[in-house]
């Protein structure tokens, strides 16, 4: 039960402290974000909402102005068994990306982060 709260309390502090210090958008024209939206549809990110790495990876997505459809992995059954079944494991954060008819499933913040940051920052 002790273990529990303070979990709870550290993801509440992982929040706070990331509403605080949120980065800046990446500011483009109205055409090029209109580009960006376009191209993020097919992306929806599976998290953790107090998640460390989930936290770093949605940070990196506001930085970079990239509307991605957030999946809660913890609390939605449906998105956790999609995760499972299409994704083949429960681990987060995980960034589907629908592209030509087909899904990738995009595991380790590191990873997502390089993916967003080649396909969206020069934009």
């Amino acid at each position: 039960m002790l273990i529990k709260a303070l979990r709870i309390g550290l993801g509440q502090i992982i929040i706070f402290i990331d509403f605080i210090t949120r980065p800046r958008k990446l500011k483009r024209s109205a055409e090029a974000q209109a580009q960006v939206e376009r191209e993020a549809a097919g992306l929806a990110l599976y998290q953790f909402h107090a998640c460390p790495f989930c936290v770093k990876t949605r940070r990196n997505l506001h930085r970079l102005n990239v509307p991605v459809a957030l999946r809660d992995a913890k609390n939605d059954a449906t998105h956790r068994q999609e995760l499972l079944e299409q994704g083949g494991k429960i681990q987060v954060p995980c960034l589907r990306i629908d592209e030509s008819g087909e899904s990738r499933w995009l595991y380790e913040s590191k990873a997502i982060s390089t993916y967003l940051n080649e396909r969206f920052a020069a934009q």
